[in-house]
């Protein structure tokens, strides 16, 4: 089933700043949080699905590839990461808690959010939260019109085998931190010109865990991750962009502690292609004939994305002119539905700089024949100005 619109679900319009959609956020967590809907798999998903549109819309770059590619912009089907996430797609409740819980304080839900009370949630931290981990993939205009699978190596922090991430030596070198008391989180309430305003977060002590080592692991010594490196097999979704990110969920630098890891960040760079230059989704060809070709017309071989291709030059044809090849452009990563972009091929004649004798005085005739003097009124528009034509 299609997803439906996150500015739908949000209820505000498209020019919503961050506090219209705080504001919207609170108001669909209040109404179909799982606490007040005991039991209820629609509200949940309701819930779920908020939290999904709000962490697009409230950050800036993830709106702007939504609001240009739509859903599709954080779906890519990579494996193990259930395609590739911008959004809450596959998020725990747990997450979602953890995510969003400081914008609600300590009002009605600051508990459910906040402390993770009242529905019977345990108040201690999970660990530390890996970083995220950025890599960029370079890409050649053949495999971002088709698409690609791509196995890479990755150097990343990975959990510690020895200890299993705990950071102690065993089990008997682990007790209960005396700040939090093995909670793992500690409550912070801050004077204001506003008035009292009370956060909680990870115990400074325990890093959250709500255990302090005794004895440190001898591999990792005492930080529950060490150095390694990972290979992961990427799926990139035809028509990607330069510069685009996508996102693995859970596949950066492992959490310490127990904590969840981190997202691995793809950055996708464009090789220069030896015949073809990307506009969009167009590709232009530069076509270069010489004057006797470009006069007669001719048959001519020009580089496609996918292959060869010969196409008929008419007698006459003017430098500056632009054929068009449709559909033998890139796709969008919208998908097949929204069609592929054109190829612009550009014609230029090319002037010879040496010739003989003979073809001197062949040009010398050519030149004084009325069919070879430029009509007056019929000067040819400029590349842009063909280029803007073909777009209006």
């Amino acid at each position: 089933m299609a997803k439906r619109d996150f500015y739908e679900i949000m209820g505000v319009d498209r020019k919503a700043d961050n506090d219209a959609l705080k504001k919207a956020y609170k108001k669909l967590a209040m109404q179909y949080h799982p606490d007040k809907n005991p039991g209820d798999k629609a509200a949940e998903e309701k819930f779920k699905e908020a939290a999904e549109a709000y962490e697009i819309l409230s950050d800036p770059q993830k709106r702007a590839l939504y609001d240009r590619h739509g859903h599709q912009a954080f779906e890519g089907g990579m494996p193990g990461s259930g395609g590739y996430r911008g959004g809450a797609g596959g998020m725990t409740m747990e997450d979602i808690f953890a995510q969003f819980g400081d914008i609600f304080g300590d009002g009605e839900f600051g508990s459910f959010f906040g402390g993770r009370g009242g529905g019977g949630r345990s108040a201690r931290s999970t660990g530390q939260k890996g970083s995220n981990l950025r890599i960029k993939v370079a890409l050649s205009l053949e495999e971002i019109s088709s698409g690609v699978s791509k196995k890479i190596k990755v150097r990343k922090q990975i959990t510690c085998d020895t200890c299993n991430g705990s950071g102690a030596k065993d089990s008997g070198s682990m007790r209960t931190c005396t700040t939090c008391n093995g909670i793992g989180s500690v409550r912070r309430v801050t004077n204001t010109f506003l008035g009292q305003m009370a956060t909680t977060e990870a115990c400074p002590t325990c890093q959250g865990r709500g255990q302090m080592v005794t004895n440190k692991c001898g591999t990792c010594h005492g930080h529950g991750v060490v150095e390694g490196e990972e290979t992961l097999d990427i799926d990139i979704p035809a028509g990607v962009e330069e510069g685009m990110n996508l996102q693995m969920r859970g596949r950066g630098n492992s959490g310490r502690f127990g904590g969840p890891a981190g997202d691995l960040i793809i950055t996708i760079e464009e090789k220069p292609h030896d015949a073809l230059q990307r506009d969009g989704q167009n590709l232009i060809y530069e076509l270069y004939l010489n004057f006797a070709d470009a006069t007669l017309g001719c048959s001519e071989e020009v580089v496609t994305i996918d292959g060869p291709v010969k196409i008929k030059i008419p007698a006459g044809t003017q430098s500056g002119k632009i054929l068009r090849l449709k559909d033998k452009g890139l796709p969008t990563v919208q998908g097949a539905a929204y069609g592929r972009g054109d190829q612009l091929i550009h014609v230029n004649i090319w002037t010879p700089k040496k010739f003989s004798e003979e073809e001197r005085v062949i040009l010398e005739k050519l030149k004084e024949s009325p069919n070879f003097k430029p009509q007056p009124g019929k000067s040819e528009k400029t590349f842009f100005e063909k280029m803007r034509d073909y777009f209006k």
